[in-house]
C-alpha cells in the first residue's frame, strides 16, 4: 500500500522537498465551491513559496495553501490571484506572457490565460493523495506533468484533457519523477528518485532510460544556452553536467567559503544573459557564467531554505522559499529593499 503523503513533504530540497505525486484519469468540473479557493492573506508573500517564473515581464510565484501571487513592478508589490485550491502548489510554468500552468498536491493542474491573474482547475486525482512536481509545455497545446510513483501526464489540447502515459517510461519501480525540462536542440529530459533519468528526442512520444552518474535523488534538471547541454542536481550539493544530452556526465565541484557545498539543491533558472543560477537549502545561491562548467557559491546569512529562483531586471534575483519572497542582488546574498 502506498503511504499517505502529507503537505509536510514539499518540493524544497531537504526538509521541505516534495518527492511524490499522484495521477488520475478524469477531468474536473468547472464549478468550484467558494471555500475551495485559496484564502486571501495580506501576508501571502511572506508564506512558504515553492516556485517562481516570468509571464512576460510579470513575476509569478506559487506555494502553500494554493497561494499564487504576481508582481508587475519587479517584486516591489504583490497581488494575490484567485485560485481554486487550498493545496500546496509545487511548480509553475509560463509559455508566454498569458498562458501558464501550475501543479501541486492532489495531482492538481491549474491553468491561466491572463498572465496568472486568474486560474482554473484542469485536472486532479484525490485518490492518489500525492502531488505533481513539475510541468512543461512545448507549445500552447502539447504539455507534460511529472511526479511521484513514476507519474507522467500528457495533454495535446492545452490541458482540456490529460492522459496517463507513464507506460512510455522504463520505470518498473515507479520511481518518483521530480523535474522535466527542454534541452536546446536535443529534446525533453526527466530526472527523479535514485538518480533516475529519462530522455526523449521526439517530443515525448518515446523515452529512453539514461545511465546516470549518481544513485541519490535528483531534484531538478535544466538546459543551458548551449545545444545538447544540461545540468542535473540534487542531494548534498551534487551537481552534474552533460554536453551530449546525457550520454556522458561530469561532476561539478562546488566549494563554499568553508569547504565543499553539502546543502541540497532545489531549483535553477537560465537568465536572459545565458548565465545560470541554482538555489537550495542553507541559503545556497550558485551562479555560472560559462554554461555550468564552473559556479560561484554563496550562502545567505539567514540560511533560509530556498526553493525557487527567477531573474529581475538589472541583474537581480527573485528568490522564494522559507519566508516567502526575497529580492536580492545578482549574488543572491545582498538584500534589495522594495
Amino acid at each position: 500500500m502506498r503511504e499517505r503523503i502529507t503537505p509536510r513533504r514539499t518540493r524544497m530540497a531537504g526538509a521541505m522537498l516534495a518527492l511524490v505525486l499522484g495521477i488520475g484519469a478524469g477531468n474536473v468540473e468547472a464549478a468550484v465551491a467558494a471555500d475551495d479557493y485559496s484564502v486571501e492573506s495580506a501576508k501571502a508573500s511572506q508564506s512558504l513559496l515553492i516556485g517562481a517564473t516570468h509571464a512576460g515581464q510579470r513575476l509569478v510565484v506559487v506555494g502553500d495553501r494554493g497561494h499564487i501571487l504576481f508582481s508587475d513592478d519587479q517584486g516591489k508589490t504583490w497581488t494575490q490571484a484567485r485560485v481554486p485550491t487550498r493545496q500546496l502548489l509545487t511548480a509553475v510554468f509560463f509559455l508566454d506572457d498569458k498562458r501558464g500552468w501550475a501543479v501541486g498536491h492532489d495531482a492538481q493542474i491549474l491553468a491561466s490565460n491572463d498572465g496568472g491573474a486568474t486560474w482554473s482547475k484542469q485536472f486532479e486525482d484525490l485518490s492518489r493523495e500525492a502531488p505533481l512536481l513539475d510541468v512543461r509545455f512545448l507549445d500552447s497545446q502539447h504539455g507534460f506533468a511529472v511526479g511521484a510513483y513514476g507519474a507522467l501526464l500528457e495533454t495535446l489540447d492545452g490541458g482540456q484533457h490529460w492522459q496517463d502515459v507513464a507506460e512510455r517510461l522504463d520505470n518498473p519501480d515507479q520511481l518518483h519523477l521530480n523535474a522535466i525540462t527542454m534541452v536546446k536542440d536535443a529534446g525533453l529530459f526527466i530526472v527523479g528518485e535514485q538518480g533516475s533519468m529519462f530522455r526523449s528526442s521526439d517530443n515525448g512520444q518515446s523515452w529512453s532510460k539514461v545511465q546516470g552518474p549518481y544513485e541519490g535523488s535528483l531534484f531538478g534538471v535544466i538546459g543551458t544556452a548551449q545545444p545538447n547541454t544540461l545540468l542535473a542536481y540534487g542531494l548534498r550539493g551534487n551537481l552534474f553536467r552533460s554536453s551530449d544530452f546525457g550520454d556522458s556526465w561530469q561532476p561539478i565541484e562546488l566549494r563554499a567559503e568553508r569547504g565543499p557545498l553539502e546543502f541540497g539543491l532545489a531549483s535553477a533558472t537560465l537568465l536572459e544573459d545565458g548565465s545560470l543560477v541554482l538555489v537550495g537549502n542553507g541559503g545556497s545561491v550558485l551562479r555560472s557564467h560559462d554554461d555550468g562548467q564552473t559556479f560561484s557559491v554563496r550562502n545567505r546569512a539567514d540560511r533560509i531554505a530556498l526553493a525557487g529562483v527567477s531573474g529581475l531586471a538589472g541583474g537581480g534575483l527573485l528568490l522564494v522559499g522559507q519566508g516567502g519572497v526575497h529580492l536580492a542582488a545578482a549574488d543572491g546574498v545582498e538584500e534589495v529593499r522594495p
